[in-house]
């Protein structure tokens, strides 16, 4: 899964992204790496494989992964083509979720591009871009679908009805993901890739004066922008963040402590970000290896194996659930089996995150 990092300029995108991609050997144990000048790697934290590891004594720890993508070139315009515009849509578009990252601290040292630090306003910058991108859209898709109409087949009048929906919604400055669809309507918006159908994190940069506060003004704005928008807001020092991917273990739960914070904010980021995508983890455990597997909510149990390997799906036999916590309290897959806790479940079940599974196949 990718996730664009997006932003006005001086807002603290860079740094934040700085943080991102050059993060020390682990965070929380896990790695962060960078694959690309303008991509990292970022492992989700999960505090269950060391403990399943521990069971079996599992020689490796493999957690799950998302990108982010550094999108770069927003100007006013962007959707005629301004500046890096075209380059910048055709970034959003190809990836799964937005980071919108906004300035909430004062600094006379940094410059604002409109000389005033107003997080909404700069929210509204990038929104209306992704608006005008997607008002062109739907009009190309609508006028396609008012032509067809002419050879009287009736799915495109009602495309074509939806479409009238979607634009209306758009010309008043509204993204679509904060419309309802029904199913067969949800196929065709998804279709076309919108760019404001997509999930969204505000991340909202303070200060290191401001960590710990709770009664920031800027911040309190974004949020309430926010949930008009149907979409998530993150508190975040961006500085903090950098400082903090340079240090060792043991120094970045220091420097943590002596801001009062229980956990680093790109792992909350990173957790928050995988809950926005509507991701799940199954986990795998045994000697050789201990390991979480990403797969979208409600995947059945054939897929998931597929996440494995192509043949654990073609000659999918049955998946031997247990939940982490009982395998947990078990102490271990046998233990588990000998008190009756190892569900048998076929192609109909519904992998559930934190589901321990041992996959039987016959190819």
């Amino acid at each position: 899964m990718k996730l664009g990092v997006v932003g006005l300029p001086n807002v603290g995108k860079s740094t934040l992204f700085n943080a991102i991609t050059q993060a020390g050997a682990e965070i929380a144990n896990y790695p962060f790496c960078t694959i690309e000048p303008n991509v990292g790697v970022v492992a989700v934290p999960d505090e269950r494989l060391d403990k399943l590891a521990a069971l079996y004594d599992s020689k490796k720890i493999t957690p799950t992964y998302l990108r982010f993508v550094d999108i770069a070139g927003l100007v006013k315009g962007a959707s005629r083509g301004e500046g890096l515009g075209n380059k910048f849509l055709s970034h959003i578009r190809e990836v799964d979720a937005i980071v919108h990252v906004v300035r909430c601290f004062e600094d006379s040292n940094v410059t604002h591009v409109s000389d005033k630090v107003d997080p909404v306003a700069d929210m509204q910058t990038i929104n209306l871009e992704l608006i005008f991108a997607d008002i062109e859209t739907v009009t190309n898709r609508l006028n396609k679908a008012v032509s067809m109409q002419k050879t009287g087949d009736k799915k495109y009048k009602t495309e074509a009805d939806l479409l009238r929906r979607i634009l209306d919604w758009l010309e008043a400055e509204r993204p679509v993901r904060t419309m309802t669809f029904d199913d067969e309507e949800r196929q065709t918006a998804e279709e076309m890739m919108l760019l404001t159908a997509k999930p969204v994190i505000y991340a909202a940069n303070i200060s290191e004066e401001d960590i710990g506060k709770a009664d920031n003004p800027l911040v309190k704005a974004v949020e309430a922008q926010a949930a008009k928008e149907n979409a998530e807001t993150l508190v975040i020092c961006a500085k903090v963040e950098e400082e903090l991917s340079g240090l060792d273990p043991a120094e970045k739960q220091m420097f943590l402590e002596s801001y009062g914070i229980a956990e680093s904010g790109l792992n909350r980021l990173v957790k928050k970000c995988y809950k926005l995508l509507r991701l799940v983890s199954f986990l795998t455990a045994g000697e050789k290896e201990t390991r979480a597997w990403t797969v979208t909510e409600g995947t059945k149990a054939p897929q998931a194996a597929g996440k494995i390997h192509s043949d654990f799906e073609k000659g999918f036999i049955r998946a031997e659930v247990v939940p982490y916590e009982v395998m947990l309290e078990a102490g271990g897959y046998n233990q588990a089996k000998e008190h009756g806790k190892v569900r048998s479940e076929g192609k109909d079940y519904v992998v559930k995150d934190g589901d321990v599974v041992l996959f039987r196949f016959n190819v």
